[in-house]
């Protein structure tokens, strides 16, 4: 069954570049803050706030990508028509 296989390649694939593409936007959203927080010193209370809703919007959409890959690796569709077009 190929379709295992795939399967795997492809939840790696999503696991991988999902926490790739998330600690980069953090390390640059990080760098940011505190280039922003240095020039201007006031609003740091402000901008942090952002960042840390921010932080969490890019943590939900690694998260919510974890959760498809597994869902793909547990309970997968592709198997049950597999399983109908076998018969």
């Amino acid at each position: 069954m190929e379709v295992i296989g795939f399967v795997a390649l492809a939840a790696g694939l999503i696991i991988g570049l999902g926490a790739l593409g998330a600690c980069v936007g953090v390390g640059i959203m990080a760098s940011r803050f505190l280039e922003a927080t240095a020039r201007q010193p006031e609003l740091g209370a402000e901008l942090q706030t952002k960042m840390f809703l921010l932080l969490g919007l890019i943590d939900a959409s690694f998260i919510i990508g974890v959760g498809i890959a597994l869902w793909f690796t547990t309970a997968n569709p592709f198997l049950a028509q597999i399983a109908t077009l076998a018969k």
